[in-house]
């Protein structure tokens, strides 16, 4: 079975930067579609961002312009760059495997980014 591990959330003020990274225990096909996600106690989950095997992505509207997504499939890992930080970025951040081919997918356990003023 698949793992993933998040990592490189933390405590940064507002207007600060991270780098999130998500590592799988093994190679995920490069057809699979990879996400993050991020959820607060009072909040459904919420898709942040994604990343095709082919490059294509897309982002919540509200973090358009200031987060990035990218991938790294020999290095079976796919990271976030949060820039421009705001208060509300405040979650924890889900890292998301989706196959192409069915409903199989992965998730990670989460880590989490907090933004102070």
């Amino acid at each position: 079975q698949v793992q993933l591990v998040e990592s490189g959330g933390g405590l940064v003020h507002r207007g600060g930067s991270l780098r999130l990274t998500c590592v799988a225990s093994e190679a995920i096909p490069t057809p699979y579609t990879m996400e993050w996600y991020r959820q607060t106690p009072g909040s459904q989950r919420e898709r942040v961002a994604s990343i095709t095997g082919g490059g294509y992505t897309d982002y919540l509207d509200s973090v358009k312009g200031r987060f990035i997504i990218s991938r790294d499939d020999a290095k079976n890992t796919v990271y976030l760059q949060l820039n421009s930080l705001k208060s509300e970025d405040t979650a924890v951040y889900y890292c998301h495997a989706q196959s192409p081919w069915s409903n199989r997918n992965y998730w990670g356990q989460g880590t989490q980014v907090t933004v102070s003023s």
